[in-house]
């Protein structure tokens, strides 16, 4: 049974294919089109998923929605409404595209893959839960799903067991947490639905304490229940209404205008971050606890953008009754082109889970020869070593300070690289952190980097939980137990370390050992293949490109070890060199004869008889 989930039109489209009840692949749609949370119907993804499956669109059994566009049409329309005539401009801007698309999206999906049967239309917190329980290794779980906003729901808990689902509360628009930290994410100069991450590993930089003056602030703008749940006071925010966040009311109560994103952090911006930071762990944590008794469970399941909250993750074990968490690694709405998919399978269908997420490398992949082929006619220069070789020179560069790029296998599903489109670097360099951030990724200096440690190693480094799954897809920060990791340890000694096993990732594990053996540190520095406002990279096109425009030293692509310095001496060739290169390699020497005439032809057309050479032309015909 072939069962495709979908997810669009709001940021992060992606597809998922999943067969037999398990996922085989998934990828976002930005992978492939170069925009950053690309929104648009994902074409790309699914003609992916079907050639990854080297099925047909006849051949797929159900499709699915990530959420029900009526419902969430509905919660939009009470919106305007309640807000006019403040809505009435955002209102006229948004409403083409609901009549366009987003009401459309049964018919949208017959005519572009030219498909007959069903859609089925899954809530959006459902197909959270889904993506939360259905694929992590528990009979039975508490189930939280936390975000900006769904259809109407915000944030909700429930229990899942064996192929069922159960939400029992939630809470709805306009209150929200995830609402709330975009709001102040849009405050600080960063943009929403992106910057997030940013005002997180801002916060260790601010006033981490219950002094902080802002969390006095903040607390005015929410009423915090005994069991977590909360209200926002809308006077303070306007995205009711408007097409941004905040309202002239917050801005007095943080004392001043908004930053702009050019603009210097301030200590105000830093300790605000942070204010932030202790309000969002305060109220999920309280929630939380209320879970736990509520569900008398053990276990802990979370998805939703809120989800991805690795700081907050790392305090769940020790500031809660849970024993085990898994979180879906692509907690946001791209990972519910998964959850739909899922949910259709076990539940709808009633088919037995048959399914755990043991990695995310559900993407393209490009192997030697795909490579080699590309890199050929490119005329790229290049070192082909075996994969022992490839192993000691890569570890050797690290070692050596050099910036490597990491293009290895299927691509990573979700928001984080993990060692198949990855840069990886010298943890143990003081200065690599500041260089990665000004030559390479063309970000903020504050931004952290993340650490990768083998899973033997692990306990050594990190005080964590080895055998905690979150770990191992870097949504978890843990304190760092050693001094000797300045580029990858934060200011507030932690690090969101990812932990890998050797059957997940065996050259990526062999690397890390290897690296090792040379500084008697097995850890290194990852962070994602791509610069600021780009997606991860995807081919081998985009790697090259990535590496061509940033400082990075070496490319390794598959067995390939590519210099950075022999991409910048390549000579733009001409166009006729170009064609030249082209016909010598697909020995099309025959063409010859007749793209000449064909040139010949052009110039009559366009000179016709003004030129002295014109006789000669007609002489040859």
């Amino acid at each position: 049974m072939n069962i495709l989930g979908i997810s669009c039109y709001y940021h992060d489209s992606a597809a998922a294919l999943l067969q037999n009840g398990k996922i085989i692949a998934a990828v976002e749609e930005e992978r492939f089109t170069r925009k950053k949370h690309d929104n648009s119907f994902p074409i790309n993804a699914i003609n992916y998923c079907l050639d990854f499956a080297n099925i047909s669109i006849e051949e797929i059994d159900h499709i699915c929605f990530y959420e029900k566009p009526l419902l969430k049409f509905e919660r939009v329309l009470n919106q305007h409404l309640f807000s006019f005539p403040k809505s009435f401009k955002t209102f006229t801007s948004s409403m083409p595209s609901w009549f366009s698309e987003k009401l459309r999206i049964t018919k949208i999906i017959k005519k572009k893959l030219k498909y007959k049967g069903e859609v089925f239309f899954i809530k959006h917190h459902t197909a959270h839960a889904a993506a939360a329980f259905l694929p992590s290794s528990f009979e039975k779980a508490a189930i939280l799903t936390i975000d900006g906003v769904g259809e109407w729901t915000t944030t909700s808990y429930g229990i899942g067991e064996k192929n069922k689902i159960q939400l029992l509360k939630e809470i709805h628009f306009p209150h929200s947490i995830g609402l709330l930290y975009s709001t102040i994410t849009a405050f600080l100069g960063f943009k929403v639905n992106n910057g997030e991450f940013k005002v997180m590993g801002l916060s260790p930089y601010g006033n981490q304490t219950k002094k902080n003056p802002y969390l006095k602030k903040l607390k005015k703008i929410i009423d915090i229940k005994q069991d977590g749940s909360f209200l926002l006071d809308q006077s303070y925010f306007s995205y009711m209404s408007k097409d941004y966040m905040y309202s002239k009311k917050l801005l007095k109560l943080l004392g001043g205008k908004p930053r702009k994103n050019n603009e210097i952090l301030t200590k105000k911006h830093k300790d605000l971050a942070a204010a932030l930071q202790l309000l969002t762990e305060e109220i999920i944590l309280k929630i939380l606890n209320h879970i736990q008794k509520e569900t008398n469970c053990k276990n802990l399941v979370m998805s939703g953008g809120v989800a991805l909250n690795s700081v907050l993750n790392g305090k769940i074990l020790n500031k809660t009754s849970f024993e085990k968490i898994w979180i879906q690694p692509a907690a946001g709405d791209s990972g519910n082109a998964i959850g739909c998919a899922l949910y259709t399978y076990n539940i709808i269908l009633s088919n037995k889970r048959n399914y755990q997420m043991e990695n995310v490398y559900l993407g393209p992949e490009f192997n030697n020869s795909n490579i080699q082929t590309f890199l050929d006619l490119n005329k790229i220069k290049y070192q082909k070593l075996t994969d022992k070789d490839l192993i000691k020179k890569t570890a050797k560069l690290i070692f050596e300070n050099k910036i490597i790029a990491w293009f290895q296998g299927r691509m990573e599903f979700g928001p984080r690289a993990l060692g198949s489109r990855s840069i990886l670097a010298n943890p143990l360099n003081p200065n690599m952190k500041d260089i990665i951030n000004s030559r390479v990724k063309h970000r903020e200096s504050f931004r952290p980097f993340a650490p990768v440690v083998c899973f033997d190693d692990a306990k050594t480094y990190f005080e964590i939980d080895i055998n905690q799954k979150p770990a191992e897809f870097m949504l978890m920060v843990s304190p760092v137990k050693i001094k000797n990791l300045p580029a990858v340890t934060h200011v507030n000694n932690t690090a969101r370390m990812q932990i890998i096993k050797k059957e997940k990732n065996e050259k990526y594990y062999n690397l890390i050992k290897e690296f090792g053996k040379l500084s008697k540190t097995p850890v290194l520095l990852n962070t994602s293949f791509n610069v600021r406002g780009e997606p991860i990279v995807c081919t081998p096109n985009d790697a090259i490109n990535c590496v061509k425009n940033t400082g990075i030293d070496y490319l390794i692509i598959g067995n390939y070890l590519i210099d950075k310095r022999d991409l910048i001496n390549m000579k733009n060739k001409s166009w006729i060199s170009e064609l030249w290169d082209f016909l010598k390699e697909r020995k099309a020497w025959w063409l010859t004869p007749i793209i000449i005439m064909l040139i010949l032809v052009a110039l009559l057309i366009i000179f016709g008889q003004s030129t002295p050479v014109s006789p000669f032309i007609y002489a040859l015909f």
